[in-house]
């Protein structure tokens, strides 16, 4: 079986974070992995507050899995800080960590800033050279450049964030009128369609997209193929997502067509 680690933080209320990918792993049939950076306080209406850990914890952690479980691919969540994005950065890097997906989650679904402004300097000079493939949403590609968003220019948006290193650029389209995913791989842009399910379930649809993109990755799975199948998973999630647990925005189910029908 393959193996696939996320780095990331834990969500309270298991819509989104480590919860989210553990639950994407399982969908995609890979064993999944845990190196935990923060914690939060957190539930479908917000973040109450954010507890991230000394950077040599996650760095433990990786250190742990490497040596005795191994990794087909890694993708990296909320990270927070820019001593923990550092961190991280040099341990794929020394130890040679394969198929890296970066997602550089900035916002929670509820509004909630999620990474502290100076971080993202170290994101761009340090973890995104090393990704196999960055996945931010439209909201997070601009703001990465700092730039107003401004859908007409998205494909100049991806070819600048390649620029800084990364192997392709996915810009998930959830926060779009198309909904389509833009890959731009430094030659061509792809633009991956998929049903569009307006729930408002989506809590966590990010994670869930990153980690079955790592998850295709570990699988073999070309680049375009990859994307192809992580938009779909998370697509589903949406879809299946459940509306019945918190007062916010519900959490997505990767699990949901998997389950459905299914009584204890």
């Amino acid at each position: 079986m393959k193996r696939v680690m996320s780095i990331a933080t834990s969500d309270s209320g298991a819509g989104a974070g480590i919860q989210a990918d553990l639950k994407a792993f399982l969908r995609c049939g890979v064993y999944g992995t845990t190196a935990i950076v923060a914690t939060t306080a957190q539930n479908t209406v917000g973040v109450n507050g954010i507890f991230p850990f000394p950077p040599q914890v996650a760095v433990d952690q990786i250190e742990a899995i490497v040596e005795d479980i191994g990794a087909d691919a890694v993708k990296t969540g909320m990270l927070f800080n820019a001593g923990i994005i550092s961190a991280v950065a040099e341990a794929v890097q020394r130890l040679n960590l394969p198929n890296l997906v970066v997602d550089p989650v900035m916002v929670a679904e509820s509004g909630a800033v999620l990474l502290e402004p100076d971080a993202i300097e170290t994101y761009k000079g340090e973890l995104f050279p090393l990704a196999t493939a960055i996945t931010p949403n439209v909201n997070e590609a601009f703001a990465l450049l700092g730039e107003e968003r401004d859908e007409d220019h998205i494909e100049d948006c991806a070819v600048t964030l390649h620029s800084l290193g990364p192997k392709a650029v996915i810009i998930t389209g959830g926060h779009t009128e198309s909904g389509a995913d833009l890959l731009y791989d430094g030659r061509d842009f792809t633009r991956i369609e998929g049903p569009i399910h307006p729930s408002g379930n989506a809590h966590g649809s990010g994670c869930t997209h990153s980690s079955s993109l790592a998850s295709f990755l570990a699988r073999g799975f070309g680049l375009e193929e990859a994307a192809r199948r992580a938009r779909a998973v998370a697509s589903e999630a949406v879809e299946y997502g459940i509306a019945e647990i918190g007062a916010g925005a519900g959490p997505v189910h990767a699990l949901g067509k998997i389950l459905k029908g299914v009584e204890a």
